[in-house]
Parts: C-alpha cells; structure tokens; sequence
C-alpha cells in the first residue's frame, strides 16, 4: 500500500520497508523490528572439547565426588585425560645411578610440562602425602581435589560448586522441571565418568622396591625444558613409572560411551527448557568451565597415586645446557649419564 502527499513542493511516497524523498533522491531505510533471541541451541555448549576437565584430572591425579557439582564443558572427553602429554616421553637420567629411562606417565609428564620454562631448570620434590603435616591433607576423599591447591584456586573451585547449587534452585524457584532435567542429566554423566576415572586411578606396577634409598633426576622435555626431580626412589617411581590410569575394561567403556551419549542427548533436550532456563543453563556452563580454568590455573603442585609434586626452590637459567651438564656432572661427580643421554 503507497500513501502519497504533496508538501512544500516534495513528494513524499511511503511503503511498508523504505522512505524515499523523490525531490532530493534521499532514500532512508526504516529499521526492522527487533528480532527475537532464541537460545533453543544453549545445549550445544555442553558438548564443546574442552580440556579444562581433563587437566582438573591430570592435576589432581583422579575425580572426586565434588566434582559432579562441576558442569562444565568437556564432560564427556574426561576419559581422554591420558593424551594430555601430546605424546612425549621425555628422556630422563637418574644421576645417581646413571641409569637413563623415559617417564610414561603421562600425567607427570603434564604436569612436568606445565611447571617447565624454556632455558631454565626447574626443582621439583615428590613427597608422600601422609609425610606432610598441612592440614589439607587431612581433608576427606570427597574434597581431595582442594588438598593441591593454593588458597585462590581453592576458592574458584568451590565457586563453581557453588554456582552450580545456586543454579539448580533458581531453576527449581523458576518451576522450570526441563531446565532442571537438563542438569540433572549432566550430573549424572559427570557421576558416571567420575567412577570410572576413580576405577582406572588405581596405583599398578611401579617396579621393584628400593626403600631408604633417595632419588635424583634430571628430565630433558621438549622447548629445551629442563626439570631436576628430588625424593625417594620409591616415591619417584610411583609417579613416573607404570600406568596413570590402565585401560578400560569393556564394561567401564559402555558406561563411558551411554555417559557421551547423555550429554549429547542432554543439548537437544536443552531446547524445551524456558528462556529464563536457557539463560541458566549457559550461564552456568561458561561460568562453571571459567571458574574452573582459573583453579587449573593456580594450581601450583599436582597429586598423583598418593604423591605430592610441587616445585622446590628458585628456577635457574643458563644461557647454554652443555653450562648445565658440566655444572651437574661436577657436582654428582660422574659424567655416564650424560655420555648415554647424547648431551656432551
């Protein structure tokens, strides 16, 4: 429909999407109306490949009950934690002995990645838990996850435990039993996937033991990373040695595959969820998986079989590693190590 008029000599033609000024050839464009936001595909969020998950495991070296309140992204790659290390098995001497090996464990090898800095050495102490007297270790099972933690990633975890109650009854205030379905689901993924992390966590062969005996090593990572490792033998075998987490029996990967299917049921369900649950929902995603970085992030030692990893003393930078092989070679008075490892 056109409504023309005539004022001041101009023509003013108006239809229902453009206004044109035929005298000054002006055409103005009316603005659309707002579109309505539709957050029917929130869930998708859920099924994101992040690793924040599998490093909270790494770090930890296994998954507490607490950590079903965590819903974060990633739920279902938890089990992929191993991979982790992209594959290295760094070289290591044992300078006391001269004996040059590899570490197979992969999450010491993150863990070792993570702590190491390109032309620097860096000190590192494994200690037994039950050898410390800090009132963390004291702390149960169910909140094992806070007993490797400083103070700010302690705090930012139990953030994300938090945001995920109050989630839950904003959802249960909002009536909104889709919304709070979707949850429920991914909790119970996360349940599942956490049992079976804890299953596969069990310490396995570790090599013979060598009580009383104490234990150095220098590790060669990649990017020119160097590591020296102080503890006991038997310490430093645990952590180095053998399987983090064995392979999976048949059982425990269907349950792991019927969890994967779960959450991505879970983000199609997602769309029958109220706007207001929708909003929750991915606020509680992004928060959750942000919250939970930042713990990664200030996680300053690692606990792994019953182990404590942390970094012992100042690093120590050399302008070239053959400074560092003569200084350690000097100071353990032997010089095979570094004849086998192909550094001198």
């Amino acid at each position: 429909m056109y409504i023309n008029a005539d004022v001041c000599n101009d023509t003013i033609l108006i239809t229902s999407s453009r206004l044109t000024f035929s005298k000054k050839g002006l055409e103005l464009p009316i603005l659309p109306a707002t579109p309505k936001i539709s957050l029917d595909t929130a869930g998708i969020v859920a099924i994101a490949d992040l690793e924040t998950i599998q490093q909270r495991t790494a770090l930890t070296g296994t998954s507490v009950l607490l950590d079903t309140l965590v819903i974060c992204p990633g739920i279902h790659t938890q089990q992929k934690a191993v991979g982790l290390n992209h594959g290295e098995y760094p070289s290591t001497a044992a300078l006391t002995s001269g004996y040059i090996f590899r570490i197979e464990n992969p999450a010491m090898v993150y863990y070792l990645q993570r702590i190491g800095r390109t032309g620097q050495l860096t000190p590192v102490s494994v200690t037994r838990l039950h050898a410390n007297a800090h009132w963390y270790n004291k702390l149960p099972g169910t909140f094992a996850s806070l007993r490797t933690t400083s103070l700010l990633s302690s705090l930012a975890y139990l953030m994300a435990v938090s945001w995920a109650m109050v989630v839950i009854i904003l959802l249960g205030l909002s009536h909104d039993w889709w919304g709070l379905s979707v949850v429920f689901v991914l909790m119970f993924a996360r349940l599942c996937n956490i049992i079976i992390i804890r299953r596969r966590a069990q310490i396995g062969w570790t090599g013979a033991n060598e009580p009383g005996e104490k234990g150095d090593l220098l590790v060669l990572l990649s990017q020119d990373r160097w590591v020296r490792i102080r503890g006991t033998v038997d310490d430093l075998k645990a952590v180095t040695s053998g399987q983090w987490l064995r392979d999976s029996t048949f059982c425990e990967s269907c349950v792991t595959a019927f969890a994967t299917l779960m959450v991505y049921l879970d983000a199609a369900l997602a769309s029958n969820a109220t706007q207001f649950g929708k909003i929750l929902l991915l606020a509680l995603l992004m928060g959750s998986v942000g919250l939970l970085a930042i713990a990664n992030i200030y996680a300053t030692e690692a606990e792994l079989h019953g182990h404590r990893i942390k970094v012992h003393g100042p690093r120590r930078e050399y302008a070239r590693r053959l400074h560092l092989v003569n200084e350690l070679i000097e100071e353990t008075g032997r010089d095979d190590w570094a004849t086998k490892m192909g550094i001198i």
